[in-house]
């Protein structure tokens, strides 16, 4: 994807869409520093060229190779910080696993059958009982208000 020379000043906000870019070229941009999660979801990114000003996102540990030519610096091969020796500032709880969310960024998976809030519900989630009750409840509350509105009804 080539944005270069598009005199943008922040990255596009439609850019998330475009998650499965492998090469993203951003130069001769005046772009401000990126935020942090810029790049969420850009799991398949190998190259992003960045204008000399700004630093690689996720910094340069979050890649393989970080090098400068002709004004621009580019970032090559995405490193899986899963993988990585140094400690995660947030290890993921006990039934999930760690898995590469972008440059530098991690997401923490469930494992079967758990989920919800650090993944410690296990099961699926009680669909019918949930619709059961939902229903009951729905259908004593119309004939509640079938049978009190009924009486104002005109007769011929």
């Amino acid at each position: 994807l080539d944005l270069s020379n598009c005199s943008l000043s922040s990255l596009p906000p439609g850019l998330a869409e475009a998650a499965a870019v492998i090469v993203l070229d951003l130069t001769e941009n005046p772009l401000t520093p990126l935020p942090n999660g810029s790049f969420l979801g850009f799991t398949h990114l190998q190259c992003l060229a960045v204008p000399l000003a700004l630093e690689c996102p996720g910094g340069s540990s979050a890649w393989e190779e970080v090098k400068t030519h002709q004004g621009s610096l580019f970032c090559q091969g995405q490193r899986n910080p899963c993988n990585s020796s140094r400690e995660l500032a947030w290890p993921c709880p006990e039934n999930a696993a760690c898995a590469p969310d972008g440059p530098g960024l991690i997401q923490c998976l469930c494992d079967s059958p758990f989920h919800g809030y650090k993944c410690l519900r296990e099961g699926t989630f009680p669909m019918l009982l949930f619709c059961g009750i939902l229903g009951a409840v729905t259908l004593s509350l119309s004939l509640l208000l079938w049978g009190t509105e009924r009486r104002k009804a005109k007769t011929p």
